[in-house]
């Protein structure tokens, strides 16, 4: 298994892309910290997890607030002696137009989508840094390289993703920590239940494949790039999006 014995923390696991790598993961053999800040969600999305590998936890906390963070980190390493791997997978959206955006929601994108990326990498690297070892994957978006109408906030947020992820496999790398990113494109998650049918089909069409990807299938790139046969794999940013941008 690739991920055998390894410690991994993931934030936003309580569904979609989070909840389908927090399986992943735990098929590949590791031990999955659950984090998400709604305790019914953690709670459910930790009973998924164990069916698979009985090991695995649940923390509630919200990533925007950094004592928490701080608290949640400090309770992986008292537990578990260490954290192996960190997948910043929490985001949300917040669409508007830019006339139309409000600063409360250009806020809320950037404090969740990286701002708590920030908070994350920050209180987990010490300890990754202290063990010559770790992995930190960020979750970034096709959006956050080519844009995207009425997603100012979110746009920037995954801009903002892949330069931090990008100067942190500079400073980190010496240190034997790896970081990449993962920019998917059009994903099927309950993020999406609200568009339309008409809307969902053009989406399709944008696509090569003609279809949405799966959150399994950003899962499994997620598990590549946690695992040692992604060893040399540093500061990429990884497009999974079917072929979005040919």
């Amino acid at each position: 298994m690739r991920l055998q014995d390894k410690i991994a923390l993931i934030t936003g696991a309580a569904q979609g892309i989070g909840l389908a790598t927090a399986c992943k993961f735990a098929r590949e053999g590791a031990t999955v910290v659950v984090c998400d800040r709604d305790a019914a969600a953690v709670e459910a999305a930790v009973a998924r997890v164990r069916a698979i590998r009985d090991d695995a936890w649940g923390q509630v906390c919200d990533v925007t607030r950094r004592a928490q963070v701080d608290a949640l980190v400090a309770a992986v390493h008292a537990r578990c002696g260490r954290l192996d791997v960190l997948v910043n997978n929490a985001g949300i959206t917040r669409d508007a137009r830019l006339v139309n955006m409000t600063v409360e929601q250009f806020d809320a994108v950037i404090d969740v989508n990286l701002r708590a990326a920030f908070h994350c990498a920050q209180a987990a690297a010490p300890g990754m840094i202290a063990r010559g070892s770790g992995a930190i994957l960020n979750a970034s978006s096709v959006v956050g390289i080519y844009g995207n109408f009425g997603q100012t906030n979110y746009a920037a947020s995954k801009a903002g993703v892949i330069g931090l992820t990008k100067t942190w496999a500079r400073e980190l790398g010496p240190k034997g920590i790896r970081v990449n990113a993962v920019a998917p494109g059009f994903v099927r998650t309950p993020m999406l239940d609200t568009i339309p049918d008409a809307v969902m089909a053009q989406m399709r069409e944008r696509v090569p494949l003609r279809r949405l990807a799966e959150a399994d299938e950003l899962a499994n790139v997620y598990a590549f790039l946690a695992s040692d046969e992604a060893s040399y794999v540093n500061g990429a940013v990884l497009e999974v999006a079917g072929g979005m941008a040919v």
